[in-house]
């Protein structure tokens, strides 16, 4: 990676910064002018510089850029550029900038942005801090974000900091998937089964299909076939029906054939006990998500999107807020979401019409069962009873998840008898497992 353009920036940062010390010092006459340096694009520049250059960035939004990565470029940077335009013990409040706990190097703040872009008066400071506000695609994207601070410290406080994944990329590295935490409580799901592995009825299939034509030519849609002042951003969907029977298998296909990360949230760490701290946790979820082409499923919705509960008690009214602010977030957000339930009677009716698909997934046919039985055996295995051994387990009413239970089951035995031979009264004994595990009675077909 060629890292001209990166020094070039680094240095152009510093001399802005050096010229207007020295003009709020009086020591010059002028602000800095602003003019930004001059890429140099190759195949081999830096992905910083090609987002530059492609994104055609705004003086006071390349300055915000630079502000937020040069910290991570250049360890201890403003201190080495303000001490060497300072006398000897002199101060420089109106810079601004902060020591985050446990880190000896300054971060550049809300202020340092007003002290490098502004004149020293409150209308330009107003005007310059527009820049910021939800409007700026560098915020509203989540490639930049204001850190959180005590109620007690003033606005201007508050550092500029780089999204992590963008950090990684414009460093020349792969963006680094976000780890689970409460700030984002969500894990990526992968598969290594392919679309022929997806066993569902026609209809089915037909309203999947149409998921992912939006995912792969929606933005196509609403941008160069000017839709976008007539439809809404983003796709919502809801897949219900009972445990097992494609529901999250569907998502994460459909993030594998579109190249879209799936991530699955997670609502035990979602929803908090503590008033507000839902609402918290649901904000830093969607700002990670923001922008990011991804796919985000809500599996057992119900906890979260469920019918709103008349108001009782305080407690009521913060819980029925969180799902209006759910509500709002899901409607905004760019890409698709799709929530899971196990019945669709359980989910708030001010979501249901918000879905553009709503999509039952019903219990499998019995022709449905026989494919899944056939899809989910390694190749290898044979049967004692003959190949028709799988048209007899068929009759069992069994759900795929729960199919593949029992695959599982057989296969592990087969091998604990060092063979690759499967046994009916084998499989028997799983599908009468599963459907204990369900409450139900097995019988012997």
């Amino acid at each position: 990676m060629d890292t001209t353009n990166l020094n070039n920036a680094t240095k152009y940062l510093a001399d802005i910064l050096a010229q207007r010390i020295q003009q709020h010092l009086g020591t010059a006459i002028s602000r800095p002018a602003e003019t930004s340096f001059e890429l140099e694009l190759t195949e081999q520049s830096d992905p910083f510089s090609k987002f530059v250059a492609q994104e055609q960035l705004c003086w006071e939004d390349l300055i915000l850029l630079l502000l937020a990565l040069v910290p991570h470029l250049v360890p201890g940077f403003f201190e080495k550029v303000v001490g060497a335009n300072l006398e000897r013990d002199h101060d420089l409040p109106a810079f601004g900038g902060t020591r985050p706990p446990g880190q000896r190097h300054l971060m550049p703040t809300l202020a340092t942005y007003l002290f490098l872009a502004g004149e020293d008066s409150i209308d330009h400071h107003l005007t310059l801090l527009r820049v910021v506000s939800a409007d700026n695609s560098l915020f509203s994207r989540g490639i930049l974000k204001l850190g959180e601070l005590d109620e007690t410290y003033s606005l201007l406080h508050r550092p500029i900091i780089i999204n992590e994944e963008y950090l990684w990329l414009f460093l020349g590295q792969q963006k680094k998937e976000p780890a689970f935490s409460a700030a984002f409580p969500a894990r990526r799901l992968q598969t290594q089964q392919e679309w022929a592995d997806l066993v569902l009825a026609p209809q089915v299939l037909e309203q999947i299909n149409e998921i992912r034509q939006w995912v792969l030519h929606g933005q196509t849609l609403l941008e160069e076939w000017g839709m976008a002042a007539k439809l809404k951003p983003g796709y919502r969907a809801l897949f219900h029906g009972p445990p097992g029977t494609g529901k999250t298998l569907t998502a994460t296909l459909l993030g594998k054939y579109t190249e879209r990360d799936v991530f699955r949230v997670d609502l035990s760490t979602v929803v908090s006990k503590y008033i507000g701290e839902t609402e918290k946790n649901l904000a830093s979820l969607f700002d990670k998500a923001q922008d990011q082409n991804w796919i985000l499923f809500f599996d057992e919705a119900d906890a979260l999107f469920g019918k709103r509960t008349n108001v009782k008690q305080a407690h009521d009214r913060f819980a029925n807020q969180e799902v209006s602010y759910l509500l709002q977030r899901v409607e905004d957000f760019p890409g698709l979401v799709i929530l899971a339930s196990n019945f669709k009677a359980n989910i708030d009716e001010a979501f249901l019409r918000r879905f553009q698909s709503i999509i039952k997934f019903p219990f499998p046919s019995r022709a449905e069962r026989l494919r899944i039985w056939q899809n989910a055996f390694p190749k290898r295995v044979t049967f004692a009873e003959g190949p028709g051994l799988l048209e007899e387990v068929a009759e069992y009413e069994l759900a795929g998840g729960d199919i593949i239970n029992v695959v599982q089951y057989a296969c592990l035995r087969a091998l604990e008898c060092g063979e690759t031979l499967i046994h009916k009264d084998v499989i028997l004994r799983g599908i009468r497992r599963e459907l204990e595990k369900a409450g139900k009675i097995f019988k012997l077909q």
